[in-house]
Formats: C-alpha cells, structure tokens, sequence
C-alpha cells in the first residue's frame, strides 16, 4: 500500500543517512569492543579514552605523515623500545611479513578454516609514474624514517638531533624539528583537513569553505 511504501522509504533514509555517518558508524564499532573487552576484562564503565577524530589527508605527503604517527604510538606511549618490536602496527607488519601470513581465525565460529590477511598498500618509489596503484615512496626510506623518528622520541633527545636525518625527509621539504613536531602531534594539532596550501584550498572550495584553519606544520612546510 502507499503507507507500507512510504514507511519503507522513511527507513530506507534513515539507513542511508547512517550509511553515509562516520560517527555513526564509530559509535556502533567503538560499542561492540567496548563490550568485548569489559567481557574480557570481567568490568564495566568507560573504556575509551576519548571521542574519535577525523581528517582528511588530501595527498600522499598527509597520508605518510599520519602513517608514521600511527606507527610511532607504541613508541611515543614507551610500551616498546622500537618501531620492529610494535606489534600491531603497519610498520610492524611490512617489517616482518606478518601480513602475508595465513592465520587460524580462533576467534570466531570459523574454527579451524584459514584466512589470509588483507595486504598493506605496497609502496612503489618512483613507479607511480607508470600509474602502478601504490603509495609513491621507497618502503627502505619510511622504515628509516620512523625508526629514526622512534628513538629521538623515546630517548627525548630532540635537542642533539644527529646531522644526518633520513633522506625521506629531503622528499617531504620538512626539516627535522618540523618533522618531530608532526610525528609527536599529528593527532591534536590538526582538525578537518591536512595537505598543501594548494589541495587545502580545493578541500575548501569543494566543501564550501572559505579556507581550512588549524595549525598546521605540514601546510606551511608543503608548497
């Protein structure tokens, strides 16, 4: 009937709004392992820190910078020495192979059928050229440079940086204190949007903005 249909279609928008919701669909992620672990911890009451962020990282030098930041957390929070000894991050990951491996999925109903994981976005170097999908950098030069980046920061020794720094930093036009900066406050330091002043500004005029304010080393250091 027309009421079944229209009470249909309510739901319908209903769903693609949240569909379309990225704190929506943090709020029901974030529930499910909020129980999961309380369950697993045998308590209750609030198990995550804080409320969720979201950026966009508008080019490949964004995303490399929020890659390393990620990847140093274990470092920066001193629950490992080293980016090699991380467990459950990227860098781990391409370090050791561990993404590649096949894994006996115990934890669910699936007792005793492998599966394999899905595997990292390759970094490719300078073969972004011939349009091989990949991130545009040499995977030697990030390891370097968050293993560079990890023991300043767990040693807090910004004050004698060492005069050689990695030549990846060379590629991003960052200087060293610049660069130490991003890896220690990616996360706070930056709202909405990351990138150069010109993928900014077209961020900015494709969401109707006027321009996209934060304090932002990356946007002043990538032009």
């Amino acid at each position: 009937s027309d009421e079944e249909s229209k009470a249909a279609l309510n739901i319908i928008n209903a769903w693609r709004d949240r569909l379309a919701d990225i704190s929506w669909f943090m709020r029901c992620l974030n529930e499910f392992i909020a129980r999961k672990a309380n369950k697993e911890d045998n308590c209750t009451g609030r198990f995550w820190e804080g409320r969720f962020k979201s950026q966009a990282l508008l080019d490949e030098d964004a995303l490399l910078t929020c890659m390393a930041y990620v990847d140093l957390n274990p470092v920066r929070a001193k629950m490992n020495n080293s980016v090699e000894a991380s467990e459950y991050t990227s860098a781990y990951e391409r370090i050791h192979g561990v993404a590649f491996k096949e894994e006996n999925n115990n934890g669910s109903s699936l007792v005793g059928l492998s599966f394999k994981k899905k595997p990292l976005l390759g970094f490719i170097g300078d073969e972004h050229e011939t349009q091989q999908q990949g991130i545009p950098f040499s995977l030697l030069d990030y390891i370097e440079l968050v293993d560079w980046s990890g023991r300043i920061l767990r040693e807090d020794k910004r004050g004698a940086i060492a005069s050689h720094h990695p030549k990846l930093l060379n590629t991003l036009g960052l200087d060293s204190e610049t660069w130490l900066s991003l890896a220690s406050g990616f996360g706070k330091d930056y709202q909405g949007a990351v990138g150069s002043l010109e993928e900014l500004a077209l961020f900015a005029a494709h969401t109707g903005k006027r321009w996209m304010a934060s304090k932002n080393e990356l946007r002043r250091n990538m032009h």
